[in-house]
Order: C-alpha cells, then sequence, then structure tokens
C-alpha cells in the first residue's frame, strides 16, 4: 500500500513492470532510477533522457493524453501531476489503472516525490540517497546578499510570469530573488504597465515552456531600460526531479552573471 501526494491510497502487491510517465521531470526521475525496463511510455514533452524520447512509445502530450494508446501499452502504475496533466484525464485514468500522483511546489514536497516514486518503484534506496543528495546541495547553496526585485517570464504573447504559488516562485526564493510578482497566484499574464511599475531590477526568461532568445530581450529593455534582462535555462528553475542535482551548481554561476551588473 502506498501514499501519493493527493494522500491517495494505490494498491500495489508486485513491483511494476509496465510504467507509464505523464511529467517530464519524472520521466528522467524514472530514469535516474534505472527503471529502463520497466518504462513503456512517456509523452512527447519528455526530452530526457534523448534515449528514451527516440525509442518509447509516446502517449500524446501532458494536456491531451492519447487512452488509446495507454490501452494497447497496458499499464500496471501510471506516474502523473496535479497540475501538469487535467483532472479530467487523471480521473479517467484511475477508473482503469492504479495512478501515483504528485502535488509540488517546494524543494521539500520534490524530495518526497522522489521517494514516494522510489517506493512504489521498489528503487527506494537509490530515491531515499538521491533525495538526501538534492537536500544538501542545495544546503550548501549560498544565495545572493541583498534580494534582488525579479520578474520570470514563462511565456509572451501575452507575457505571463511565474507567480507565488509555484515551484518556479520557491526557485526564485532559495536564489535570493525576490519575486515581485510573488502577490498574484499561478502564472498571470502581465501587461507593459504592470511591468513597468513592479520595481523589477531583473528579468529572467526562461528557455522554456516558450522558447525565449536574445531578441526578447530586447523588448523587455524597452519596458525597463535600467533592468538586466537575462536567458535562463527553464529546466533547472522548474523541473522537480533528478535534474534538481544540477541546479544549485547553475543557480550559483547565475549569481556571479548577475553580480556582474
Amino acid at each position: 500500500m502506498f501514499r501519493d501526494q493527493l494522500n491517495r491510497t494505490i494498491h500495489l502487491p508486485e513491483a511494476p513492470k509496465r510504467i507509464i510517465s505523464l511529467v517530464p521531470s519524472q520521466t528522467e526521475l524514472l530514469y535516474t532510477l534505472g527503471l529502463e525496463e520497466e518504462v513503456v511510455g512517456i509523452t512527447k514533452f519528455c526530452v530526457h533522457p534523448e534515449s528514451w524520447f527516440r525509442s518509447k512509445t509516446r502517449v500524446g502530450g501532458t494536456k491531451n493524453v492519447r487512452m488509446e494508446v495507454i490501452r494497447e501499452l497496458s499499464p500496471d502504475l501510471i506516474i502523473a501531476n496535479k497540475e501538469e496533466n487535467t483532472a479530467e484525464d487523471v480521473m479517467a485514468l484511475m477508473e482503469h489503472y492504479p495512478v501515483w500522483v504528485s502535488n509540488i511546489q517546494s524543494l521539500e514536497d520534490a524530495c518526497d516525490m522522489i521517494t514516494g516514486i522510489g517506493a512504489i518503484t521498489r528503487k527506494a534506496d537509490a530515491a531515499t540517497r538521491l533525495a538526501d543528495t538534492i537536500r544538501q546541495r542545495f544546503a550548501a547553496l549560498q544565495p545572493l546578499p541583498r534580494p534582488v526585485p525579479t520578474a520570470y517570464f514563462i511565456w509572451r504573447d501575452p507575457w505571463m510570469a511565474a507567480g507565488g504559488d509555484t515551484f518556479i516562485h520557491q526557485m526564485l526564493q532559495r536564489c535570493g530573488l525576490q519575486n515581485v510578482f510573488a502577490h498574484i497566484p499561478r502564472y498571470p499574464a502581465i501587461d507593459e504597465e504592470q511591468l513597468a511599475a513592479s520595481g523589477c531590477r531583473l528579468v529572467l526568461l526562461s528557455s522554456e515552456p516558450y522558447p525565449f532568445k536574445e531578441k526578447h530581450m530586447h523588448e523587455i529593455q524597452a519596458i525597463l531600460p535600467d533592468a538586466k534582462v537575462m536567458l535562463v535555462d527553464g529546466e533547472l528553475f522548474s523541473w522537480y526531479g533528478s535534474r534538481l542535482l544540477e541546479a544549485p551548481a547553475y543557480f550559483q554561476e547565475l549569481f556571479q552573471q548577475i553580480a556582474q551588473g
């Protein structure tokens, strides 16, 4: 008997042999845990590892799961996420398959997810070591000495920022970055007037889900001529699986760039 992060009980008396992952960062976690043979299906956004992206059966996107493909794969465990997958898809899958659902807003939630998935896939020892290493690396992270008013954008047309109840917001806090849109939930649309009046001194343009490029930096710079505008690796701010191992070192390098002004 296992519990997911929605506090649901999942009965899985034997180790799963046919796993489908509907979440890119958790797909990469399953790879890190050594579940090469057990994972039979992933989404079209599960780009890591590349070998799985090329070889594993794709079951649609995170928001538009292809139920007929899942039926053909006959999974004995499906890994999902409350935010990244639709409630309708998850509820429909629960009627036929064991579904373990994560719900992540903080680093500790992410570590709990790692150990939870490790337990249900019978990789508990490896998962515990992984979560402990992630905690240790974040504990050693030395954030910026003074909070920097920051906006983190994930989308353009409309411009959309990370709000205060997101995992990205938690990562910004770990870095010593003050989210100027922390008072707004989820991923609000932000107009030019709001941004200009926000007091923002640093703008981070994520590599995903919108692929921001240098030309978009110039658009922001026109609105905030005195702010520093940077392109950042969105996976290291928003993926909450084993990629968290790499995040602290990336953040530390980012601090050096920010400090250069």
